[in-house]
Order: structure tokens, then C-alpha cells, then sequence
């Protein structure tokens, strides 16, 4: 299981540009028609919050959060409302620049959550379509890590050209020392099928799931997966964690992440593991419903 109550925290999108071209982007899109979370709505956020004390924690997202130059002001106003844990979702480039990682870390983020696409300069940089991309992000964990306080959060989305490299994304980690979890989530397309061919075969991606785990384990960090069966995860079953932040986002997001349709599992109705998404519409039209590989849990 992960080190993080995904429940405790609100999640706000406040960003939909990006300078990366990532193959595998969820939004890729919308992005020119996608509305940043207005002020308004974040200023009720943290007038909510620091009311109720609702929530223990705040992520800032969006396509690429730290594109906005008032991050750190927000970081501070989010900490004076009363957040313990202020967390952004980033590629992780700008932590490079220097002096910037120190300015979030004053202003009050102690949690970063940091896309890596691969396993070295050239995996990620050819997923992310950008050259030097892992070299800044990579220098941006290490100085996120003098820092004793800040935590590291890892998400690697599994595809066809990343699976594989799984277990070495987690070695290649090995000198982080804020390292606390790394999260793979399965690719889903956001529409009905699998245009650009990015999903694999569940059956092909389990194996290299669990030796990333394993090295993940060997080294005290936290691994959890997302949207994979969870009948096909055998011994690392309980690693799946599905749930997330409450998400403040354009509406519009809603009806593209529909068009995914989740719990296409043909044994659904038997099935007793609440917490599993099943296959989505663009799997079962590349792959078919595995009604063979699936067991339910009674």
C-alpha cells in the first residue's frame, strides 16, 4: 500500500499549458480548450479549508503547474489556510533552475509529484518528445532532496513503450534520497480505442510490474499501481490503490474521461474487489474481454 491518504487531500487544476510533448498524455487535446481552476474557486478552496480543516493536504496541478509564476504565493496563501502538506505535480524541469526549488520549499511545498517517462536520458526524453528533460528533472530531485523535510512522489504511466522498462526506472532512482513512493499508472487513451497503440497487454505488464516492486521494496519505498485488474496482480494485489484527491477541474474533463469506460470486466457482477476499474472500452477492443485470465474475488 502507499505511504499517502489519497482522501485527505484536494486537488486543483490551475494550469493547462505545458512544454513538454509527451506521447502518452491524457490531454493532450484539450489543452487549448480546458479552463484553469478560477481564482475564485481556489480562494474558496482555502477559505473552506481553513474553516473545517477539512483536508490535511493541497495538490497543485494541472498540464504543468509550475508554468505559473505565482506558485509560491500560492504555496504560502494554501499553508496560512491551514494545509500541512502542500504538494505540487510536476515534470519536474523547473526544479532545475537554480534557486527555485529553495523559493517553493520557503514558500511552503513540501511534497513533489514527478512524472519520470523512463529509465534514462534516452527512454524519457524520447517519450517526453523534449531533449534534456530527464537530465533537468533528474537535478531537480536531487535538489529537492537536501531539503530533510520534502518528500518525492514518482508516477511512470505504463505503455507499450515504457513497460518494459519498469524495474530500471526504479533503479535509476537510486540516489534520491526524498524518495518515498513511486506510483505506475496504467495508460488509458480518454477515448473508446487505443488510436496510438500505447496500451500492452495487461498479461505482459505484470511481470515487470513485480520486479519493479520488489527493487522498489529493497530500497524502503513505497510502490503502488493504478488501474490494473487487480485478480491479475497475484502477490502485490494489495499495492492497487485507485482512489484519489478530490479534483477541482473544468467540467469539460469529465465527459473526454468518460469516453474511457471503465469496469468493462465480464465477471464485474461476481466480483467482490470493489476497488478494482476492471478494463476500459479501448482495451477490450485491443486485447478482448480476457474472460480467461480474470478471476473474480468471491
Amino acid at each position: 500500500m502507499g505511504r499517502y491518504d489519497n482522501q485527505s487531500y484536494v486537488s486543483a487544476t490551475l494550469e493547462f499549458r505545458c512544454n513538454l510533448k509527451c506521447v502518452h498524455c491524457m490531454i493532450e487535446g484539450t489543452m487549448d480548450r480546458l479552463d484553469a481552476v478560477p481564482d475564485a474557486a481556489f480562494d474558496d478552496i482555502l477559505e473552506s479549508n481553513r474553516r473545517t480543516g477539512r483536508w490535511t493536504g493541497l495538490v497543485m496541478t494541472g498540464s504543468e503547474i509550475t508554468l505559473r509564476r505565482d506558485l509560491p504565493d500560492l504555496a504560502r496563501r494554501a499553508r496560512a489556510a491551514g494545509f500541512e502538506h502542500i504538494r505540487i505535480q510536476t515534470h519536474g524541469m523547473h526544479l532545475a533552475r537554480p534557486g527555485y526549488v529553495e523559493t517553493l520549499v520557503e514558500a511552503g511545498v513540501d511534497e513533489y509529484f514527478v512524472s519520470v517517462a523512463g529509465c534514462d536520458a534516452k527512454t524519457h526524453d524520447d517519450i517526453t518528445q523534449v531533449q534534456g528533460s530527464w537530465e533537468k528533472m533528474i537535478r531537480g530531485l536531487e535538489l529537492v532532496s537536501r531539503f530533510s523535510h520534502t518528500a518525492i512522489i514518482t508516477n511512470t504511466v505504463v505503455t507499450a513503450l515504457s513497460y518494459r522498462l519498469l524495474p530500471d526506472v526504479v533503479s535509476a532512482l537510486d540516489g534520491i534520497s526524498a524518495l518515498t513512493q513511486m506510483e505506475f499508472w496504467h495508460y488509458f487513451p480518454m477515448r473508446e480505442s487505443d488510436d496510438k497503440k500505447l496500451l500492452a497487454d495487461y498479461r505482459d505488464i505484470v511481470p515487470y510490474l513485480a520486479e519493479a516492486c520488489r527493487r522498489a521494496d529493497a530500497r524502503n519505498v513505497a510502490a503502488e499501481i493504478k488501474n490494473v485488474p487487480k485478480c491479475l496482480l497475484g502477490a502485490d494485489a494489495g499495492r492497487l490503490d485507485n482512489t484519489q484527491a478530490a479534483l477541482l477541474i473544468d467540467p469539460a474533463f469529465w465527459v473526454e474521461f468518460d469516453r474511457n469506460g471503465f469496469y468493462q470486466c465480464p465477471h464485474r457482477a461476481q466480483c467482490k474487489a470493489r476497488d478494482c476499474l476492471g478494463l476500459t472500452r479501448a482495451y477490450v477492443e485491443r486485447f478482448g474481454n480476457m474472460a480467461e485470465s480474470l478471476r473474480p474475488f468471491l
